[in-house]
């Protein structure tokens, strides 16, 4: 009985009775109101199903589960109700996204063939997003190591792009977070095809001739094509292509996981704020210039979203700093210097977040003798 049956009823005796004739096959629990629900979903959930009662005081069963909805998504909701009303009905379905709507009284045999359904429900959902997002999750590493070995100083600003998106994600709640967590991380993948001077003079801000401008814009475009063909990083892709553009259009129609268009547009628009707040700070490397600057361009950037990045800390604020043998290097320091083999040719940036990958390839070259034995690093506490 390892799923979880919640039933929300404001009438303690229902409640009862349900658990009485459906607990020797179903692991359930029961609140009286939606504030009691609310409340045993945060400290026992998720649950498998939550079935509520149409009619309760303060929100009924169509709010309720719209709530759940939000707050739980892959949780299977149902409705019940002892009253035969066809506009209810579909205000439910509507509203919550419901999976079954019963009718009261319910027999006791279909009340469990519809929770057993649910539950199957909630078992494909959930293990088809678990295989998803691991697949995508692998496909992701697999290309951001490769970006670490063909371009470290790419991958380094990746690296802070993808941290200034996590600090807004944790303070501003956005659909499908992981999707613009990917786009950040991959962000740079298209800078492959310039030239590595190139590229750092345009993220220092110097001039460019029109025909290096319109090289530089171009990368963003690379990554999508490189992109787009991947299942389900349709919406990634499409996030990373807008991280230039002044006025990011609104898509035609929204790509999976985003339900709208102004989903996906707001999720490019994140994606575009820790870029350019990247490259300001690289620009204007005085504390707070580079937020100043963001705020005098209001019209393109959600003041709420600069905000959000008004105490972001460094990769290595958490960390001490040390000289570490190679040997002893782990995924998660961070670099306070470059690594350059014997013909000077940058393997690591400064300020650069190791991976395992990126490990392995500090170890190779440190056996070969061509690098020190030493590196000084931001060690995590």
């Amino acid at each position: 009985m390892g799923d979880k049956i919640l039933f929300v009823d404001d009438e303690p005796a229902v409640l009862e009775g349900y658990k009485r004739i459906l607990y020797p096959e179903f692991s359930i629990d029961i609140a009286e109101s939606a504030a009691n629900a609310f409340a045993a979903i945060k400290k026992n959930g998720p649950y498998s199903v939550v079935i509520s009662d149409m009619r309760m005081p303060v929100m009924n069963g169509a709010e309720f589960l719209s709530k759940v909805r939000e707050s739980t998504p892959d949780t299977v909701r149902m409705l019940l109700t002892g009253y035969t009303d066809v506009k209810a009905a579909i205000e439910a379905v509507n509203q919550g996204n419901i999976f079954r709507f019963l009718t009261k009284p319910c027999e006791t045999e279909e009340l469990a063939n519809a929770i057993t359904a649910g539950i199957e429900m909630y078992r494909l959902i959930t293990s088809e997003r678990e295989l998803l997002e691991k697949t995508l999750m692998g496909s992701i590493k697999v290309l951001t190591d490769v970006l670490s070995a063909a371009s470290p100083e790419t991958f380094g600003r990746s690296m802070r792009v993808a941290h200034c998106v996590r600090h807004i994600l944790a303070k501003v709640k956005l659909p499908s977070p992981w999707c613009i967590e990917a786009a950040a991380t991959l962000s740079q993948l298209g800078c492959i095809t310039l030239e590595s001077e190139l590229m750092n003079r345009a993220y220092a801000g110097a001039a460019l001739t029109e025909e290096e401008q319109t090289g530089f814009n171009a990368h963003p475009g690379a990554a999508m094509e490189l992109l787009k063909n991947i299942p389900r990083l349709e919406a990634t892709s499409w996030i990373i292509g807008q991280q230039l553009k002044r006025d990011i259009p609104e898509s035609e129609s929204p790509f999976p996981p985003f339900s709208t268009s102004a989903e996906l547009t707001r999720a490019a628009k994140v994606l575009k704020l820790a870029v350019v707040f990247e490259q300001l700070r690289e620009k204007f490397p005085a504390k707070g210039a580079a937020l100043s600057h963001l705020r005098e361009r209001s019209k393109e950037f959600e003041p709420g979203l600069i905000d959000a990045l008004s105490d972001l800390r460094p990769l290595q604020a958490t960390k001490q700093l040390r000289k570490v043998p190679i040997a002893r290097l782990r995924a998660g320091m961070v670099l306070d210097q470059e690594i350059k083999n014997g013909q000077g040719i940058l393997l690591v940036a400064k300020g650069q977040e190791l991976t395992s990958a990126l490990v392995m390839r500090i170890e190779n070259h440190a056996r070969a003798g061509t690098i020190d034995k030493e590196v000084m690093a931001f060690v995590p506490m």
